[in-house]
C-alpha cells in the first residue's frame, strides 16, 4: 500500500480534531502543523478539501479554527482518504496480454484492492484515538 503524505497529513489532522470532538473550543491550524510537522500552508488546503466535502468546519477570527463535524466513531480512514486521494478502483487488464494467467494476476490484484478498501472502512478515527491512548506509556508512583 501506497500512501501520499498528503493522505498521511489529512488523517493526522482528523485525528487531531478526533481528540477534541465536541470541544467549544476549534483546533487552530498552527497547532496540528507544530505537533505533525505539517507545513502550515499544505495543511490548510488539505482541511479546505475536508471542509469542502463535508467533514469539517472552520471558524474564522484570532481564537478560530477547525473541528469536526460528525462523530469520530462514524468517520472512517477510507473516508478522509477518499478525499485527498482518488480511490483505487478495480484494476483492469491494461497492459497485459489477455491470458490464464495474466487473468489470474489480475484478479489477485483485485482481491488485495477489494480487502485494503475493506480494512480503511472498517476503521473509525475513535478506533485509531483508542489505539492512541493504549500506546501512551503509564507511569506508576
Amino acid at each position: 500500500m501506497n500512501i501520499s503524505a498528503k493522505a498521511q497529513y489529512a488523517c493526522l489532522a482528523v485525528l487531531e480534531l478526533a481528540a477534541h470532538f465536541g470541544s467549544a473550543e476549534p483546533v487552530q491550524v498552527g497547532v496540528i502543523a507544530d505537533r505533525h510537522g505539517i507545513p502550515a500552508r499544505f495543511l490548510v488546503q488539505i482541511l479546505l478539501q475536508l471542509k469542502a466535502a463535508g467533514y469539517v468546519a472552520s471558524t474564522r477570527g484570532t481564537a478560530g479554527g477547525y473541528h469536526l463535524r460528525q462523530d469520530p466513531a462514524r468517520l472512517t480512514l477510507a473516508d478522509i482518504m477518499s478525499v485527498v486521494e482518488r480511490p483505487a478502483a478495480e484494476l483492469t487488464p491494461g497492459a497485459l496480454r489477455d491470458t490464464p494467467m495474466s487473468r489470474a494476476l489480475l484478479a489477485a490484484w483485485n482481491d488485495v484492492l477489494r480487502t485494503e478498501r475493506e480494512q480503511l472502512e472498517a476503521i473509525t478515527f475513535a478506533d485509531l484515538l483508542e489505539r492512541t491512548q493504549a500506546a501512551e506509556p503509564m507511569y506508576f508512583i
